[in-house]
């Protein structure tokens, strides 16, 4: 999935699916900074399914406002495949929501706490729990729009999978 359209076919599919079995969405978003969310709503129908998100994009938001605790970050830093599941698990807690996508990683330019640019999780908590690591390259944008695509074709197969 790499362009506009792709990203909103995917989406609308997602919606009519949620829609049907009466499931909701949320997210928890971090390296993609409203950009997941943004993607979600720019698609007609989105309000029947998509509660809301939250943009935790410093460790203390993700502890107080998705129940993360410090140790876990300390240990494992905001770039890893745990502190994404707890983001995701935080999401679905907070909103009260079937499913939750949260995405993390460093979109540069720079590696960050000894985390390569390019390195990110998505999480995926729900009736299916499911995890992706991506390893993009490009420019700081590219990375973060490569997040989105990726974190929707990703819940969109796992939708797909429950049929």
């Amino acid at each position: 999935m790499t362009n506009a359209s792709e990203i909103t076919s995917a989406m609308k599919d997602v919606i009519a699916t949620l829609k049907s079995r009466n499931e909701t969405l949320s997210t928890a978003e971090s390296i993609t900074g409203g950009g997941l969310g943004y993607a979600i709503t720019s698609v007609p129908g989105s309000s029947d399914i998509y509660v809301g998100g939250s943009i935790a994009y410093h460790s203390e938001v993700k502890q107080s406002h998705l129940g993360i605790s410090a140790e876990l970050i300390s240990a494992k830093t905001v770039y890893s495949e745990e502190v994404a599941f707890a983001m995701a698990e935080g999401a679905l807690k907070t909103f009260k929501t079937t499913w939750a996508i949260a995405t993390t990683g460093v979109a540069g330019p720079d590696a960050s706490d000894g985390v390569m640019a390019g390195t990110v999780w998505v999480a995926i908590a729900g009736p299916i729990t499911q995890s992706i690591q991506l390893s993009l390259d490009g420019e700081r944008e590219n990375i973060r729009s490569g997040t989105v695509a990726s974190a929707i074709g990703t819940f969109a197969r796992i939708l797909r999978s429950r049929d």
